[in-house]
């Protein structure tokens, strides 16, 4: 197989299959053998399971032999980040603190892709308990960044990103609980969706950040994303926040544009300093919108400063996580999850409570914004991918300015929100665009994307990447 298969979409691959012109299994071999070669050089995996890779590939293959496969994904490989539950196998968070106990069931997300015919590689690699918009952890060391190994692939779905970039899977799942999807995404060059929150049962619903998680994928195109969002969405008893089913076609009205539509832009959400260089990639990206027959203009400040209104919520759900660690083991946590959680053992009912008040105040004021605009574009990040030396949530690095700021209002909101390329830097790093949409309109926000991506020429594989690539 040549690189040619290996940077295929998903939707390429299942359309080759049914034409019974390429095997899952050739492609399942192919890419576990990508993923053990570049495993050393990116770190982006946890466990790579190639027995049971191959053998759900072989399934596959027989399926569309006969003609009836279970899904168009059927045969695609992808893998699961690894704070997301996959029976049989830990679930360790990137952290010295768990243990080696295998979980007892798929989470909702995990049984419906192996529904579609997926096969499972592997476990992504994650910061420690997905706390940090990098992917280092006390326990799996540090992902490195296909587009230069000197910086990080951002996270906390950085094991995901790293793969999808390296053409290891045509996409790879991830979740986005403060711009998990969206960041790493940005920092690769991908597509990377946050569905509206419950859009995608997760499970279990009582963990730290549950109320703000969203379950994705982060992919090379598009159209992938719609359909993993197919084969992915509706409801599961064992979450309670699940929106109900949607027998929606994401695929059906992708390519049906955005002519008309009002966009407001906004590259600094009323606070945020973005780097000059993201601020003009952005600006220069948000024209391919009124290229496109939509009609963008900037809008004035939207959202107050994060930090002193939900400090408490991030803080104080760290400290959640760390009452559950036996204090004995608190020593082997990477030090800075540990500054935060011992932080939020300070926080009170009463901060809780007023953080709560803040998050209502401003989901409803994004939802009145936008009965006057279809969408709202912002930056992903405020500066392109950071270095690994980078310490988060540090001077330097501080979470509510360089972090997570343009991304962490609509966890709250739990608005439907993406990263799409904008291009590179002069040092040839990737920059993200975000696309915000209204309360519950994944749709929308996924005809936006692929009105985007068909003005703005990004494709894969990119120069920079396989230069990269090929000094491994």
């Amino acid at each position: 197989m040549s690189d040619e298969f290996i940077w295929e979409s998903a939707a390429e691959l299942g359309r080759r299959y049914s034409r019974k012109v390429l095997s899952p299994v050739e492609v399942a071999k192919q890419i576990l053998a990508r993923a053990d070669r570049l495993q050393p050089h990116l770190n982006f995996l946890v466990v790579i399971d190639h027995e049971g890779a191959l053998e759900a590939a072989r399934a596959s293959e027989a399926r569309w032999m006969k003609g009836k496969p279970v899904s168009p994904l059927d045969g695609v490989p992808t893998s699961i980040k690894d704070t997301t539950t996959v029976k049989g196998w830990p679930t360790r968070y990137g952290s010295q603190a768990t243990d080696e106990t295998q979980a007892a069931e798929d989470a909702p997300v995990v049984a419906r892709l192996r529904a579609a015919g997926m096969p499972i590689l592997g476990k992504t690699t994650t910061p420690e308990f997905g706390w940090k918009a990098l992917t280092d952890s006390p326990l799996q060391g540090t992902t490195r960044n296909p587009w230069n190994l000197a910086h990080s692939p951002g996270g906390s779905s950085g094991g995901a990103s790293a793969m999808t970039a390296a053409g290891v899977a045509p996409f790879n799942h991830g979740n986005d609980g403060g711009g998990s999807i969206r960041i790493p995404s940005a920092h690769t060059g991908l597509v990377g969706l946050k569905p509206s929150f419950g859009r995608i049962a997760q499970y279990p619903a009582d963990a730290p950040f549950a109320d703000v998680v969203s379950q994705g994928v982060l992919a090379r195109s598009v159209l992938d994303t719609a359909l993993a969002l197919n084969v992915t969405a509706g409801p599961d008893p064992s979450d309670w926040r699940s929106l109900p089913p949607d027998p929606r076609d994401h695929t059906v009205g992708l390519d049906s544009g955005v002519r008309g539509w009002r966009i407001g832009l906004s590259l600094d959400l009323g606070h945020v300093k973005a780097d000059p260089e993201v601020r003009d990639l952005v600006a220069k990206a948000a024209t391919h919108f009124e290229a496109l027959g939509a009609h963008v203009e900037e809008v004035g400040p939207l959202i107050e400063p994060l930090q002193l209104s939900f400090e408490p919520l991030w803080i104080g759900s760290f400290a959640t996580r760390l009452r559950q660690i036996p204090s004995q083991l608190h020593g082997k946590l990477d030090p800075g999850f540990r500054a935060a959680a011992e932080k939020g053992l300070t926080i009170t009912l009463a901060d809780y409570a007023k953080s709560y008040e803040a998050r209502s105040r401003l989901a409803r004021e994004l939802a009145l914004w936008h009965r006057k605009y279809d969408l709202l574009l912002a930056p992903v990040t405020p500066t392109a991918a950071p270095t690994v030396e980078t310490l988060y949530n540090s001077e330097a690095f501080p979470r509510w300015t360089k972090g997570a700021p343009y991304t962490l209002p609509f966890n709250l909101t739990g608005q439907p929100a993406a990263s799409m390329p904008a291009g590179l830097t002069a040092a040839g790093l990737p920059v993200g665009i975000q696309i915000v949409g209204a309360p519950r309109a994944d749709h929308l926000v996924l005809r936006a994307m692929r009105a985007y991506e068909s003005a703005c020429g990004w494709t894969w594989p990119q120069p920079k990447v396989l230069e990269v690539l090929t000094r491994m």
